[in-house]
C-alpha cells in the first residue's frame, strides 16, 4: 500500500492523514489543510487522481530532505504551490534564496505545471516576468517528473544556463564575465528585499 501511495495510485484516508500530519509537522496548518481536503477544483475521477498525485508528491518532497529546495500548497489550494530554491554552492547565485510559483493543470502529470520565478532573477533563461525557459517544463516534459525533479532542475539551471536559448539576451551576453554577472545578479536580488 505504501508503494501505491508513492506512485499516486492509491490513497486511503490514513494516507491522507499521514500527508496532513507530515505537512503540519513541516510547515504548519496551511499545508496540512491542503493535504487533507479534496478541493472543489479536483472534482471527478481525473481531478481525484490529480489530487492524489499532488498529495503523494507533497509527502515525498517533505520526506526527501533535499537541501535547498522546498514547496508547499498555497493556502488550501493544492493546485497552486509556492516553492523556494537556494542558489547552488560555487555559483554566482550562492547564498541567495529564490521564490517560485507552481500552478498545476487539471491534467497533471500529463501536462507540465506552469513554473515562474516570483523573486527577481537575472539569468539567461529567465525573463523579466519570471518565465523560465527549461526543456522539461515544455517539450521534454514527462509524466514521470514530479515537483522535486522540477525544483532540482531549476536549481541546476541557475548554475548551468542554456545560452543557446536565452529569454534574457543581456544576461546571456554577460554570462562569460562571471564577476560582472554576479554584480547584476546581486542588483536584481536586492530588488526582492
Amino acid at each position: 500500500m505504501a508503494r501505491e501511495n508513492q506512485e499516486g495510485r492509491g490513497n486511503t484516508p490514513s494516507a491522507t492523514a499521514t500527508v496532513a500530519n507530515a505537512a503540519a509537522h513541516r510547515s504548519g496548518s496551511a499545508a496540512a489543510a491542503a493535504a487533507k481536503q479534496p478541493l472543489n477544483a479536483a472534482k471527478g475521477a481525473d481531478g481525484q487522481s490529480v489530487l492524489k498525485r499532488l498529495q503523494s508528491e507533497l509527502m515525498a518532497l517533505m520526506m526527501c530532505g533535499d537541501p535547498g529546495i522546498s514547496a508547499f500548497p498555497e493556502g488550501d489550494n493544492i493546485f497552486s504551490w509556492k516553492g523556494t530554491i537556494d542558489g547552488g554552492a560555487g555559483t554566482v547565485y550562492e547564498g541567495m534564496v529564490y521564490k517560485l510559483s507552481l500552478c498545476f493543470p487539471s491534467d497533471y502529470p500529463f501536462k507540465a505545471p506552469k513554473v515562474k520565478f516570483e523573486s527577481p532573477c537575472f539569468h539567461p533563461n529567465v525573463d523579466l516576468c519570471g518565465n523560465i525557459c527549461l526543456d522539461i517544463l515544455q517539450d521534454k516534459w514527462s509524466s514521470a517528473y514530479d515537483v522535486r525533479t522540477i525544483l532540482l532542475s531549476v536549481q541546476s539551471l541557475l548554475g548551468e544556463p542554456n545560452n543557446d536559448s536565452p529569454l534574457n539576451t543581456q544576461a546571456a551576453a554577460m554570462w562569460a564575465n562571471q564577476e560582472e554577472f554576479r554584480k547584476m545578479v546581486e542588483k536584481h536580488y536586492k530588488l526582492a528585499s
